[in-house]
């Protein structure tokens, strides 16, 4: 059987220099510079309302015995689980309970609503902006160059991946492109930034929106209406069948010291 001949590419070193090192400080720089910006552009905390934290911390309350219940006695359990459904189902814990059955105002009318998605707006164009004037810097001086290879081999599904730009097809997957390097940075620089700027910084939370992560949801969100919520939390509750983690311990404990 003829054997593949080994591919090899006469490449510059000084492009390793030139392009890989500018790339990679310009990201540093650039997610140091972004994470002073929205430090800068954050709104002081607006204080909440008691209400508002007692209607969320209720139904968190209740999330959470339904989480646990396992921890606890069928005693303690069914009183929690009666006081939480009466409660729920009365709407005893409602920040509005004239309001229920009719959802959440429209969060154009509310100031506090536009606030928070003012602040939302401005983080996201903290995060777009540098990205496009770096994607823009790396197509036009940047574009179409190879600048390393990678000492582990690869199979050809990371050839998309990793060599973004150049347009080849018998190009060995271990070689990189500059702008697979600079998707590379987004994600792959999160500990430079960690150690630079603490576990809380900018970068971080662009590097978890990108991915899917950075976005919680909600306990109360526009149109979410408070009362339906705790009504469907008080049914979860009504039909957990008890059990305790603590049930029939005398006996098992003695299995495993006989055993």
């Amino acid at each position: 059987m003829a054997q593949v001949p080994v591919q090899t590419i006469h490449r510059d070193p000084q492009l390793f220099y030139w392009i890989l090192f500018p790339i990679t400080i310009v990201m540093i720089l650039t997610g140091v510079l972004r994470h002073y910006a929205s430090v800068l552009m954050q709104s002081a905390p607006k204080k909440l309302d008691q209400k508002a934290i007692r209607e969320q911390r209720s139904l968190l309350h209740g999330i959470n015995l339904r989480g646990n219940f396992h921890a606890l006695s069928k005693k303690s359990f069914a009183t929690r689980r009666d006081a939480l459904v009466t409660a729920f189902e009365s709407g005893a814990y409602l920040k509005d309970p004239e309001r229920a059955g009719q959802g959440q105002p429209n969060p154009l009318s509310d100031p506090s609503s536009m606030e928070g998605m003012m602040g939302m707006m401005k983080n996201q164009m903290a995060m777009i902006i540098p990205n496009t004037l770096i994607m823009s810097w790396i197509n036009a001086f940047f574009s179409g160059y190879v600048i390393m290879k990678l000492p582990f081999p690869l199979t050809i599904k990371f050839k998309s991946m990793l060599q973004a730009g150049v347009m080849t097809k018998d190009m060995d997957p271990r070689w990189m492109s500059s702008i697979s390097w600079y998707f590379l940075c987004i994600f792959g620089l999160q500990s430079v930034f960690n150690f630079l700027l603490g576990s809380d910084n900018a970068a971080s939370q662009m590097a978890q929106q990108m991915g899917g992560m950075g976005a919680a949801p909600q306990m109360f969100g526009p149109g979410v209406d408070p009362d339906k919520q705790f009504k469907a939390e008080a049914e979860n509750l009504a039909v957990i069948e008890h059990y305790s983690v603590l049930d029939d311990v005398e006996e098992r404990l003695l299995e495993g010291i006989t055993a």
